[in-house]
């Protein structure tokens, strides 16, 4: 890699007889060799990457083509992500994910409540909340309510369970993109 400083190269950005870069940075032009197609096939997980890496581009162009998802992705723009679009594809390859459930404050009896913490690269736009008996029967779920913090959702209880005994709570959070990340905890 050499760096460019003259005024024939300055600015100048692709490829030449697929032997030389050009890339542009910061003013200054970078003159690299072209990369070299491997020879190796591609392994289940490059394949994978690929496949996942496709389905977000057609996300990111679906996003940007509806007005108001698109101008819900540009509220993520920055420095780094520098279009709804990149804000987009970025989303829907990370899924959300609930860093905690705290039950602390939920003894079974109606208006007892449980916390939950769920992040997201761009936005969590829901989190559900279910929980169940020890034998899996269903004792109530619902929505969380997102909390002014942003990172928190509390669910507030409407039924009695009597016995919570080996009952559990599972936590599922969403983004924007539909991705999800399930926690199942022991109560």
């Amino acid at each position: 890699m050499a760096n460019s400083q003259n005024i024939i190269t300055n600015g100048l950005s692709g490829m030449v007889g697929h032997v030389l870069v050009f890339t542009s940075r910061g003013g200054k032009t970078i003159v690299k060799a072209a990369p070299k197609k491997s020879k190796k096939p591609p392994t289940a997980g490059m394949t994978a990457a690929r496949e996942k890496f496709q389905q977000a581009t057609f996300y990111g162009k679906g996003a940007i083509a509806d007005p108001a998802t698109k101008a819900e992705y540009q509220t993520g723009v920055d420095a780094n992500l520098n279009s709804a679009y990149i804000v987009a594809v970025a989303d829907f390859q990370n899924a959300p994910h609930i860093e905690l459930v705290d039950f602390t404050n939920y003894n079974g009896n109606p208006g007892s409540f449980i916390m939950v913490r769920a992040i997201d690269d761009f936005k969590v736009t829901r989190v559900k909340v279910r929980i169940e008996n020890a034998d899996g029967t269903l004792v109530e779920e619902g929505d969380a309510i997102q909390q002014p913090d942003i990172l928190d959702w509390k669910y507030n209880a409407t039924l009695a369970n009597i016995s919570l005994a080996g009952d559990k709570i599972i936590v599922t959070a969403y983004d924007k993109a539909g991705n999800t990340d399930l926690k199942n905890q022991p109560i």
